[in-house]
C-alpha cells in the first residue's frame, strides 16, 4: 500500500508503530527530503502542529549517502544545520534493522537525539525520534 502524509497524520500512535515495525529499512536515502513532524498522533491537533513546525522550525533533511551524513533544514528559511551520522543498525523499538540518524558525535545541540527511519514507500520514510532512550515524536520524509 502506498501512503501519503495525510494518512500518517490521521494514524494513532499504535498504527504508526505497527507500520514502522512492519517495514524494512529500505534504501539508504540520498538528497533533499521534505519533512513532516507527527506530534500528538491521531488527535485533531496533529495536522496543525505539523504545519506550525514545518513553517517555523524544521522542514526536512538533506542526506549525503556517500559521506554517511545529513543536515537538517531548520528555521523559516531552511538553514542547513545540525549534522547527523547515517548508518544501518538495530531499532530501539523492535531490534530489527533500520537507518539510524545519530547526532551523538556530530552536534552539541542535539547530541542526545537519535532518529530511526524505515522506508514505507518509494522515496517515503517513517521515522521515530528518541531523546536519550525515550521516544519523543514521529516524523516522515518525502524524497
Amino acid at each position: 500500500m502506498a501512503y501519503d502524509v495525510a494518512q500518517l497524520l490521521a494514524m494513532s500512535q499504535q498504527e504508526l508503530d505497527k507500520l514502522f515495525m512492519d517495514s524494512t529499512a529500505g534504501d539508504m536515502p540520498d538528497g533533499p527530503a521534505q519533512g513532516t513532524a507527527i506530534i500528538a498522533p491521531g488527535t485533531k491537533y496533529t495536522e496543525n502542529i505539523a504545519n506550525f513546525v514545518t513553517h517555523f522550525g524544521w522542514q526536512g533533511k538533506v542526506f549525503d549517502a556517500e559521506k554517511g551524513l545529513l543536515k537538517n533544514k531548520i528555521l523559516a528559511f531552511g538553514l542547513q544545520a545540525i549534522v547527523a551520522k547515517v548508518y544501518r543498525g538495530p531499532s530501539w523499538l523492535d531490534q530489527k534493522e533500520c537507518i539510524v540518524l545519530d547526532y551523538s558525535d556530530t552536534s552539541l545541540l542535539a547530541h542526545w537525539i537519535r532518529d530511526e527511519i524505515r522506508q514505507i514507500g518509494p522515496g517515503f520514510y517513517l521515522g521515530k525520534v528518541y531523546w536519550g532512550k525515550d521516544r519523543l515524536i514521529d516524523f516522515c520524509l518525502q524524497f
